[in-house]
């Protein structure tokens, strides 16, 4: 084989796969988990002057990170994925970008871990049919009972308990999520971790037993994962170590993981990591002196009905919170800067602020 057509076949894989660096980028904005709340997605958006009021694009060359778990829980996570599709369009017209990255919860509906579905999401997906295509279903399961032996169960209490668990809406869920349909093939085609800059995003984590794997090595194994129903606990994106579910960063002690994290930052070569995954009530979060920042504020109405709206913006390389519209600059590494920042934030949310018990623990410190 030909050097030249080595080279051909290397960059067609590379241009499959998608990009995972981007740099020269002068505005970046980046919005935690969703969780199907798409009013309030909109609203961050909206917030950070990325779509008008009729929802359009109006960021220019801006470059949008959604850091995964866009879906569960709330009952709009097809709307949020559907503007997002859309949004991707019309970003790369304008010069901008949207990055819509793999999350845990993106990983789990591709793979059939339903749990945090909600009654919501399913119905988003009826339709004139569902009834039919889930008798469809149910006879096929029937079936497979009766070949096994087991006849005892199939009575009128069980369908009504299988119904239960098979809302209508869940088969046309299942397809559309599936290898073929249109949001299956839409999460498998996305990044689980890039860098732009500086600075690397992701949903959970990078942890000591991945740090050295680089971005195209994770993105492939993740992807490959998502294709693979067999791959199970064994896989990258179920590990609780692996970048969708690890919370070492945004939980663990600073002091012991100071010199895994140094590594972390060299082998990346990235100054940052941005994270959603772990819950901030309120704020954005930095951990080790800024070298890490949580940006999963709990947008979901779910966590509070008092409708929390911040996200972060990098401009230039330098990162801000904006915090209900308004820009609110980051602590420096200090309790009283910090206590600064919690107090200039909760002073832009309604009372009370979500932020309270983190101004009490920190004045209360000597």
């Amino acid at each position: 084989m030909s050097g030249a057509l080595i080279r051909g076949l290397i960059i067609a894989l590379v241009a499959l796969a998608g990009q995972d660096e981007f740099s020269g980028v002068e505005r970046i904005v980046a919005v935690g988990d969703v969780h199907g709340d798409y009013e309030q997605f909109v609203a961050v958006l909206r917030s950070a002057e990325l779509i008008d009021e009729q929802g359009k694009w109006s960021g220019g060359k801006t470059q949008l990170v959604q850091t995964g778990d866009l879906l569960d829980r709330g009952p709009d996570s097809r709307k949020a994925m559907d503007l997002l599709m859309r949004l991707e369009d019309e970003s790369k017209a304008a010069g901008g970008a949207v990055h819509a990255l793999i999350g845990n919860h993106e990983a789990m509906n591709v793979y059939g871990d339903l749990r945090y579905v909600s009654e919501g999401e399913y119905a988003a997906f009826r339709t004139p049919n569902s009834e039919k295509y889930r008798d469809l279903l149910f006879r096929e399961h029937e079936k497979e009972l009766r070949a096994s032996g087991v006849t005892q169960k199939l009575d009128e209490a069980y369908r009504k308990s299988w119904d239960a668990e098979h809302p209508l809406g869940w088969v046309e869920h299942r397809g559309e999520f599936g290898p073929a349909g249109k949001y299956g093939k839409w999460i498998r085609g996305h990044q689980a971790v890039i860098r732009i800059d500086a600075t690397l995003f992701l949903h959970g984590g990078i942890s000591p037993k991945y740090a050295d794997y680089g971005l195209r090595r994770l993105n492939d194994q993740i992807r490959a994962d998502l294709d693979d129903p067999k791959i199970g606990e064994k896989g990258v994106a179920r590990d609780e170590q692996g970048p969708l579910w690890y919370r070492g960063l945004a939980q663990g002690d600073e002091n012991a993981l100071e010199r895994g994290l140094e590594t972390i930052l060299k082998n990346y070569k990235v100054k940052r990591l941005v994270l959603g995954h772990t819950y901030t009530e309120g704020a954005i979060i930095p951990r080790f002196g800024g070298k890490v920042l949580l940006i999963d504020v709990g947008l979901c109405r779910l966590y509070d009905p008092a409708l929390r709206k911040a996200c972060l913006v990098i401009e230039k390389g330098n990162p801000v919170a904006l915090h209900r519209g308004k820009r609110v600059e980051l602590p420096l590494d200090s309790r009283a800067d910090l206590l600064r920042y919690y107090k200039q934030a909760a002073a832009l949310d309604p009372l009370p602020s979500p932020l309270r018990g983190k101004i009490s623990e920190l004045e209360s410190r000597k």
